[in-house]
């Protein structure tokens, strides 16, 4: 997968519609392997996209879990420390 594209499930607050579509517009990208399409492609790019993040917001709103949401906060905390610790080296 690709490193950009986040885990949007079983967050608190829910993923935003914004960060549905970022994901979708980096999935992509990198499956077109371009990350900005001519103007012959624009359109089946942005159409593709529309689809992804229109599927992914289905996906979100029908999985389940017995996890309790995670704190996005914290989560980011997490991040911060593993790329700290990877890239101090």
């Amino acid at each position: 997968m690709c490193r950009n594209i986040r885990t949007l499930h079983n967050f608190e607050p829910p993923a935003t519609q914004d960060e549905v579509h970022a994901a979708a517009l980096q999935y992509v990208r990198k499956v077109s392997g371009s990350t900005k399409p001519s103007k012959a492609n624009e359109e089946a790019f942005d159409r593709a996209v529309e689809a992804v993040a229109a599927v992914t917001r289905e996906l979100l709103a029908e999985l389940v879990t017995t996890a309790p949401p995670k704190d996005r906060e914290v989560e980011a905390a997490k991040a911060r420390a593993r790329a700290q610790a990877r890239y101090a080296a």
